[in-house]
């Protein structure tokens, strides 16, 4: 008998505390069906199976804010969960140079099968947390925890750190600005890669609702243990409890995007 397969792990927090983490690639692992796709055991450690250390810090910031978080418990690798549901690439055939034999070929009624049993209970998830936390009375701001690998087709990338966003600036603004105060590290706005993505998470749970939001990107090697892990925690729990203290992060803003070409500034409502 199979194992039942969770899609989704809810962290639970304060739905009253003004922030809900997500998490959309926090392990590695896939349901008993798929075996290994095909793939050696080495694959699963690489960057492509997960975000490396993006579990951990989620798991810290949640435990040291009291605040909820809502993460995947599957690889990125069965189905891509930041991805829009029309995204060609929400099942990688080939990514970073590694052709996935589970992947190719594969079906649209397999496709419509992973999107059923994975993609979508884990965004549902998402939905409803947000929706508790919104029903308290407070608009909660979206913090979505990402890691980037250093090294991508052979070019070294410098950042310690980056935040992407779409249109609504607010957060990652804050962010970026905190990162950087102290001229230690070398912070990313919209690098190495624009925010601005047709139908991602952010644009589906927070964009849509006007909450202000960023999606983080650390830096593999920098939380691939305990130690960098907490050294990440300590430097982002202070900047978000910061953030939730503002009026302007709670308020709806829409915003739109730049992917449909409705971005204009916020208003109010």
């Amino acid at each position: 008998m199979q194992k039942v397969f969770a899609p989704f792990q809810i962290v639970e927090g304060a739905r009253s505390s003004g922030i809900v983490l997500l998490c959309d690639h926090a392990r590695n692992t896939l349901p008993e069906e798929y075996g290994s796709l095909g793939l050696p055991a080495s694959e699963f450690e690489r960057h492509i199976a997960y975000d490396i250390g993006a579990e951990a810090l989620t798991l810290g910031l949640a435990q040291r804010l009291g605040v909820p978080a809502v993460m995947s418990r599957f690889s990125r690798l069965l189905i891509d969960p930041n991805r829009g549901e029309d995204d060609p690439t929400i099942i990688m055939r080939l990514s970073d140079g590694t052709v996935v034999p589970g992947n190719h070929p594969i079906s649209e009624e397999e496709i419509g099968r992973r999107k059923e049993l994975y993609y979508s209970p884990y965004h549902a998830a998402v939905d409803t947390v947000i929706e508790e936390s919104m029903e308290t009375g407070v608009n909660p701001l979206i913090f979505s925890v990402h890691s980037f690998t250093p090294v991508w087709k052979n070019i070294s990338r410098k950042w310690h750190a980056a935040m992407l966003w779409d249109a609504d600036h607010r957060l990652s603004e804050f962010i970026v600005e905190g990162l950087s105060r102290r001229g230690d590290l070398i912070v990313g706005d919209n690098e190495p890669y624009d925010g601005a993505l047709t139908n991602d998470t952010m644009y589906r749970h927070a964009t849509r609702r006007g909450l202000a939001h960023g999606l983080l990107e650390v830096r593999q090697d920098l939380v691939s243990d305990p130690q960098g892990v907490q050294e990440w925690v300590d430097r982002l729990a202070p900047l978000l409890e910061e953030a939730n203290h503002r009026h302007d992060m709670h308020e709806i803003k829409q915003y739109g995007s730049r992917t449909d070409g409705t971005a204009r500034m916020g208003a109010s409502q």
